[in-house]
This record gives C-alpha cells, structure tokens and sequence, in this order.
C-alpha cells in the first residue's frame, strides 16, 4: 500500500506543480503584449503592477498557507484548485488597470503561490528517506511546463485571442485537477508518512512551531542564502533586453541560452535528489549558491555571446538545487507537523524576493548602474550569504527532543 501510496503522492506533486505555471512569471509574461495592447498601458505601468500585485500576494500567502497543516490535503487541495480556476476565469476578463492588478495578485497567489505550496508541502511531508528524489522528481513538473508551454501559447496566440485561452485554461483546471486530487491523495492524511525501514537508533527531531522558527537566528541566515536565486534570476530574467543591449548581444541569445537553463536545471534536479538522500540537505545547501555566484562573475568579466550560455548555465544548476533544498530543508531542521504553517512563510518570502529583484534591477538602471554593476551588486550579496551560511554550518543539525 504505502510503495502505491508514495508513488501517488509524487505523481500528485508532479502534476501540481506543472499547474502552477498559470501563476508563473514566465507564463503571465506570454500575455504582457496582449494585456498592454488591450489596456493601452506601458511597460513601467505593467512592471509596477505586476510586482505590487506580487508584494500583496506574498503577504496573503503568509496566513492560508498555513491551513495547510489544520486539515487533510485532499481538502485544502480542494479549496486551492476552485481557487485556481476561478482566478484563471477572472483573468479572462481583465477590462482595466484595477482588474489588472486584481487578477495579476489572484493568479500569483493562487498559482505559484498556493498550488506550488500545496505540492511541496504534501512531499515534503510525506517523504522522509527519500524526500530529496520525491521533491526534485515533483519539481519537474515546473520544468516540463517551462519547456512545453511557451511554445505552446506563442502558437495558440497566433489564431486565438488571449482572454479565449485563459477561460480554456480555468476549465481545464476545473476538470482535470479534482480528479488527480481523488485519485492520488484521497488516503493522504496528515499524520500519513512513507514506510521507512530502518528505525535502530532513530531519534525523533523537535517539532519547531512558526513562532519558534521566526525567534532562531539560523533562520534568516538561511532565508537569505535560499532568497539569493528568486530575485536575482528574477530580475535577469525580466530586464533580459537590457542584458542583450548592454553587451552587443544577437537578438536570439538569451532566448538560445535559456534552453542550456533548462537542460541544466533538469539534470541538477536528478542529481541533487540523490544527493540529499545520501547527504542531507544541510550539507549541500552550503554550495547552493556557488553557481549563483560564478553566473555574476561571468556577466561582469566577460561579453563574448557564447558567455550567456555559461552566465544562464550556471543560474540553472542554482536553480535546479534552489528548487529541492527549498522545501526539504526546512523539515531537516524544523520537522514536518508544522510544515506547512513554516512552508507557507518560506513560500510568500520567496515570492517576495521576486517582487524586490524587479524593482531593485529597474532603480539600478534607472540610476544609470550598467549590467556589471548590478551583477558587482548581486556578487556583493551572494558572497555575504555564503560566508554567513558557513560560518554556522556547525549548527544547522536539527535538535532532538
């Protein structure tokens, strides 16, 4: 039952996540063109709304998501997929910039926010011995949706209007998420765990409430290592024209690159779930931003196009370790019955972090900084949190009761 049971929760994962890309910046920017041409307005007015919505629901985030750990998931699955599907159906009627901004923060939250939080946190939960492949095999979902999807609309936005899709999408949703929910995670409760074998000599770690986690100075030692990737690929992602202009690159490159993104990603995300199996996540989250680091090393030293490829690279392999480490982390250290309440803080901050990295890279512009010096101002930031991560890397063994 429980090899059956396991393997439902990741398909439930898997499928989940994939999703969550509705509410995915790099899926509600297929529709920025569209959107602004409907509603006459800027870029800058786009960019301010979308990230303000984003501030807003990364917020709201901070108090449903911790429902998460008050009922079964197949209830709370419920209430997210409704949720999901209304706000998709929602979005297909944006008329002006107020409802913009409203369906911009209900798709935020409800997509990467609440569909993404409910599938980490079920895993995360559920999994114990094999949380790391059950997680990095979940978020390849994200990954398939980022490969399939763009390609995908850019073609249907060529004979169907954009409002016609968004309705296709919330029927879908509405359709198709209620059955996977039944038919994965309907005997999934909260005290429902993995079979694990090996229990000689097994101590059960603290079981550490929000309140508790918020007090431990560990803690935003950590947040500030893990919310490294979200804004600064975030903000190379969004002002990626001014990446191209600044270093005389074609056209195409970036675009090019991001398929080395992906690839990478993928294959970080196979590897690393192995290696937190055999490890633990503490161990490797030391390296997490290693990539990160060298990606703002290349964009400062170097200009050559085949430089974008290595700068995208290694912001993929960060970002195939971010996305693992970032949920299986945390019930390292803090445990699992409060997850949810824990992941829901983790998951609005990150979302957050998005929102900064938008607006910190469009100030530095807009103050005359050039690409090298931003990326000056991202290796400042992504050293710090290396040598304060190390400097307790003693003390992130969890405490046992």
């Amino acid at each position: 039952m429980f090899k059956s049971l396991s393997l439902k929760v990741i398909i439930f994962g898997f499928i989940f996540t994939f999703f969550s890309s509705f509410g995915q910046s790099f899926f509600l920017g297929l529709f920025n063109s569209s959107i602004r041409d409907a509603l006459s307005i800027s870029h800058g007015q786009f960019g301010s709304i979308y990230a303000s919505a984003t501030l807003l629901s990364s917020f709201v985030l901070v108090w449903v998501g911790k429902k998460i750990d008050d009922v079964d998931v197949i209830k709370f699955a419920s209430y997210v997929i409704v949720f999901l599907a209304v706000s998709c159906f929602i979005f297909s009627k944006i008329s002006s910039v107020i409802f913009l901004f409203f369906g911009i923060f209900l798709m935020r939250l409800a997509g990467q926010g609440l569909t993404t939080h409910t599938a980490t946190t079920t895993v995360s939960r559920f999994f114990e011995k094999s949380r790391g492949k059950a997680l990095s095999t979940c978020w390849l979902g994200l990954s398939l949706a980022e490969f399939i999807l763009p390609v995908l609309i850019v073609f249907l936005l060529t004979f169907l209007g954009w409002r016609d899709i968004w309705i296709t999408i919330s029927i879908i949703v509405i359709i198709i998420l209620p059955i996977v929910a039944y038919l994965f995670i309907r005997d999934v409760k909260l005290d429902t765990r993995e079979e694990v074998k090996e229990v000689n000599n097994s101590r059960e770690i603290r079981q550490w409430k929000r309140i508790e986690v918020l007090k431990d100075y560990r803690f935003y030692i950590i947040c500030m290592t893990m919310l490294a990737m979200p804004w600064i690929a975030t903000g190379t992602f969004v002002y990626q024209s001014f990446i191209t202009t600044s270093k005389n690159w074609g056209p195409y490159i970036i675009a090019q690159s991001f398929m080395v993104y992906s690839i990478l990603s993928v294959i970080t995300l196979f590897i690393s779930g192995f290696l937190i199996d055999k490890f633990t996540s503490r161990k490797l989250l030391l390296y997490i931003n290693t990539p990160l680091f060298f990606s703002a090393v290349v964009l400062y030293f170097f200009n050559s196009e085949i430089s974008s490829f290595i700068f995208l690279g290694l912001i993929g392999i960060s970002n195939g370790l971010a996305n693992v480490l970032g949920s299986s982390t945390w019930a390292e250290i803090y445990g699992v019955k409060h997850i949810g309440s824990i992941k829901a803080l983790t998951t609005s901050l990150m979302v957050f972090s998005t929102a900064f990295g938008t607006a910190l890279f469009g100030i530095l512009i807009d103050f005359g900084f050039s690409i090298e010096q931003i990326s000056i101002v991202a290796g400042i930031y992504i050293l710090a949190s290396i040598i304060l991560l190390f400097s307790i890397k003693n003390k992130l063994n969890p405490e046992y009761l």
